[in-house]
C-alpha cells in the first residue's frame, strides 16, 4: 500500500559551493583549512571540480527527474574585494541555472552558504560595523542579475551554526569562543536576513525568499525540561521568529539530542552511532517540521532543504530516507503545509570540519577523476519520486 504526496510536491537535492567548487581560496573557510591550529583533518582542495563540472551535477540532477536543485553562490567570487564585482562569475552561476530551466529543473539558490569573503572576515565578519549594509548589498545586485534563473531563495543557510559553532565553539571560523558575542553574532544574523529578504525582494520582485535553519529534535532527559528549551531558545527560535513574512522556512534536519539537567547527555546505548558522532534517528525530521509549524503560528510554508545521512552503508540511507518520508506525510496528513523535501546531497563532498569522510551523496564521486557514480539509494530516492508516493 503506498502514500501519495500532494500534487507539485517539490522534490530536489542540494549542494553548496564550497563543498563542491573547489579552489574556493578567497574565502574564509579556505584559510581555516590551511590553519594548523584549527580542527578541520583535510583541506577543500579541489573538491569535486563542480566549478568546471557542473554540467555533470545538471545531468545527475536530471537523470533523477528531480523539480528542484538548491546551490549555493560563492560571494568570494562574485566579490572578490569589496565593491568590486565579477562579472564572469555572476554569468558561471546564470549559465549554470539557465542549464537547470532547460533541463526542467528549479533552481532554487542559496545567497551565503557558510564562507565569507576574506576582506569581509577582515573587516571583523558577522562582527564588524558594516556586515549587514554589506550582505544586503551583495544579495540585491546577485538578485537582480540572476533573477531570471531565480525559483526560489534562501538568503543565509543555517545562520545559528554559523554563530554557535563559529564563536561560541570555536570549531569554525573565526574561532572564538564567546557567549556574549554569539548571541550579538545571533542578532545581527536575524537583522541580515530580514535586510536579505528585502534585498531579493527588490532585486527580483516575484520570487519566494526564504532562510533555512538547522533544527534538531532536542528531547530531555532526566529532568533536562528547562536545558532542552534554554537551547531551543538559543539554537532555534531567534531565526524561526525570524521568519515572519518570509515566503517558506527551510527546514534542515538530521538527527535527536538527548539533554539532561547541565547539557547534551550523548548518545542513547542502544544508538547507531554515524560517523559525524551524532545517531541515527530519522524520526527528527516530523518532530522538528512540527516544532516549525507551532512556533510560527502555521503562517509560514516549510519546505525540508536538507535531510540526509552521512553512512557508507547505502541500505542504510534507504531506510533513513524512507523513514523521515513517512514522517512528512505523517505531518501533511495533520495539515501542516510541506511543501517539498531535498535531500542532502547530491555527491559526496567537503564535510567542513569533518573533510571527506561522511558520504552524504546520492552519488559517489572519485577522488582523482571527479567521475560521479549514482548509488542505489539514488535509483530508490527516484523511485520515490517518480510515483510521488512512499
Amino acid at each position: 500500500m503506498s502514500r501519495a504526496f500532494p500534487a507539485g510536491f517539490d522534490w530536489g537535492t542540494a549542494t553548496a559551493a564550497h563543498q563542491i567548487e573547489g579552489g574556493n581560496w578567497n574565502n574564509d573557510w579556505w584559510a581555516w583549512e590551511h590553519d594548523a591550529a584549527s580542527p578541520c583533518p583535510e583541506a577543500s582542495g579541489d573538491a569535486c571540480d563542480s566549478w568546471n563540472r557542473w554540467p555533470d551535477d545538471v545531468a545527475l540532477v536530471r537523470e533523477l527527474a528531480l523539480g528542484s536543485y538548491r546551490f549555493s553562490i560563492e560571494w568570494s567570487r562574485i566579490e572578490p574585494e569589496p565593491g568590486e564585482w565579477s562579472g564572469a562569475s555572476i554569468g558561471h552561476y546564470r549559465r549554470l541555472g539557465e542549464a537547470l530551466l532547460e533541463a526542467g529543473i528549479r533552481p532554487v539558490v542559496t545567497l551565503n552558504h557558510f564562507t565569507l569573503p576574506r576582506w569581509f572576515t577582515a573587516a571583523g565578519g558577522w562582527t564588524g560595523a558594516d556586515a549587514i549594509p554589506l550582505f544586503a548589498r551583495y544579495c540585491e545586485r546577485a538578485a537582480r542579475e540572476l533573477a531570471p534563473v531565480l525559483g526560489r531563495v534562501c538568503t543565509l543557510n543555517e545562520p545559528n551554526i554559523v554563530a554557535v559553532m563559529g564563536h561560541l565553539l570555536g570549531m569554525w571560523p573565526p574561532g572564538r569562543s564567546d557567549l556574549g558575542e554569539t548571541q550579538r553574532v545571533v542578532d545581527v544574523l536575524v537583522r541580515a536576513h530580514r535586510a536579505a529578504v528585502d534585498a531579493v525582494r527588490s532585486g527580483a520582485p516575484g520570487v519566494p525568499v526564504g532562510i533555512t535553519i538547522s533544527m534538531t529534535d532536542y528531547q530531555p532527559v532526566d529532568g533536562g525540561e528547562e536545558m532542552a528549551d534554554q537551547t531551543r531558545a538559543l539554537m532555534e527560535d531567534p531565526f524561526l521568529a525570524a521568519t515572519d513574512g518570509d515566503d517558506f522556512v527551510g527546514v534542515q534536519t538530521y538527527s535527536r539530542m538527548l539533554v539532561g539537567p547541565k547539557g547534551p547527555v550523548g548518545n542513547a546505548p542502544d544508538a547507531i552511532v554515524l560517523p559525524m558522532g551524532y545517531e541515527y534517528c530519522p524520526e527528527a525530521l516530523a518532530a522538528t517540521i512540527r516544532r516549525a509549524w507551532t512556533f510560527t503560528g502555521g503562517t509560514v510554508p516549510i519546505h525540508v532543504t536538507e535531510n540526509g545521512i552521512g553512512t557508507d552503508d547505502d541500505a542504510l540511507r534507504v531506510s533513513y530516507v524512507e523513514t523521515a518520508l513517512a514522517g512528512v506525510l505523517d505531518c501533511i496528513d495533520d495539515g501542516i503545509d510541506v511543501r517539498g523535501y531535498t535531500y542532502w546531497s547530491l555527491m559526496d563532498n567537503f564535510e567542513w570540519a569533518f573533510g571527506y569522510e561522511p558520504k552524504f551523496g546520492l552519488a559517489r564521486v572519485d577522488c582523482e577523476t571527479f567521475a560521479r557514480e549514482l548509488k542505489p539509494s539514488a535509483r530508490r530516492y527516484a523511485g520515490i519520486v517518480a510515483a510521488n508516493a512512499l
